[in-house]
């Protein structure tokens, strides 16, 4: 997803049309904020700063465009979505652990 085609209005389909399977994390993995921050193999205190303002700003932009239904469902949406984050990283570190135990 880049943000010629956010700003042109043409609508980016949230799932795979056969699998239904969710494309939001291919597009994020497409933005070039994002492969500008993983380029180098590792992320900074700017770069996490950086795209915490820009989400900052599309939530402030969006926001008021919402009425309250549709506002606390995006509410939901964000919520479900930063705890499946979360929990997939933790996952993801849980299972490059070593998987023995050392035995000195």
């Amino acid at each position: 997803m880049s943000k010629d085609s956010a700003a042109s209005g043409k609508r980016i389909n949230w799932f795979d049309e056969k699998s239904q399977t969710p494309l939001i994390e291919q597009y994020a993995r497409k933005l070039t904020p994002f492969l500008d921050a993983v380029a180098d193999g590792k992320i900074d205190d700017h770069e996490i700063q950086t795209q915490e303002s820009r989400v900052y700003q599309l939530m402030k932009d969006i926001e008021p465009q919402l009425d309250d239904k549709l506002h606390s469902k995006v509410t939901e949406l964000l919520c479900e979505l930063t705890a499946y984050d979360l929990m997939l990283t933790l996952y993801q570190m849980q299972q490059a652990r070593p998987k023995t135990v050392f035995r000195g």
